[in-house]
């Protein structure tokens, strides 16, 4: 076999994998038969890293042995093998060059992310912290003339001042969709899901007073309402 002919090389590795022909082979590689022809020539130096690799694949031999075999085992060969290893080598770091960049461009991503999702939870908080204190303001505002007046006159009666708490408070909660179970000093059918018996014992259906009134948003239970039996 003349040294720049590896046909029967190439054939004999084709064949250990079933595939008959050159044309069959570049179908299977998705590499030119004009590149086969360079292999077959013994021409490999002339081939590029990815090419031989997709053969390395298809024909099942690992790409170090592809090249010591279609190089022959010459001085020649010897240098054309260190030439295309060093090519493979500067692949690989170019490689992994490219995956710490990757690497480093997500971790810089993260980061962003992180910071944008701090900021608008700065944003909400003070957006709820701004509608509570809507919400509240005739509270803020009045309670403290209330109390200062309260105390100037012991005799005044509470149920004067009860609005400027009672009335900001029902506003919050409707806000919020936060309701009362049962107002205090309501009667009514014992339930252990909705009630929290203060003392004695109680079934289901009894009737029960409230004492403490409780709250509910939607169907999520807040407080039960403390109740006692009748």
């Amino acid at each position: 076999m003349p040294n720049n002919d590896f046909t029967h090389l190439l054939q004999d590795l084709m064949r250990q994998v079933g595939i008959s022909s050159f044309r069959a082979l570049s179908r299977a590689t998705g590499v030119s038969e004009r590149q086969i022809l360079r292999l077959r020539q013994g021409k490999i130096e002339q081939m590029r890293v990815d090419i031989l690799l997709k053969l390395s694949q298809v024909l099942q031999i690992k790409l170090d042995e592809l090249v010591a075999t279609f190089l022959g085992m010459s001085s020649e060969g010897e240098i054309k093998k260190a030439k295309l290893e060093k090519e493979q080598h500067s692949a690989l770091k170019i490689n992994e060059q490219e995956l710490l960049q990757e690497v480093a461009n997500l971790k810089t991503e993260y980061e962003r992310s992180q910071l944008a999702l701090e900021q608008q939870r700065e944003v909400l908080q003070q957006e709820f912290q701004q509608t509570s204190l809507q919400l509240l303001e005739s509270l803020l505002l009045q309670w403290p003339t209330a109390a200062q007046k309260a105390q100037e006159n012991p005799q005044l009666p509470a149920i004067k001042i009860l609005p400027l708490v009672q009335k900001p408070l029902e506003k919050l909660l409707h806000g919020w969709g936060v309701e009362a179970i049962a107002p205090v000093g309501a009667e009514l059918a014992y339930d252990p899901q909705w009630h929290q018996l203060m003392e004695g014992n109680s079934q289901p259906g009894d009737i029960v007073k409230v004492r403490y009134i409780g709250y509910r948003q939607g169907e999520k239970l807040l407080y039960r309402a403390k109740v006692s039996p009748i």
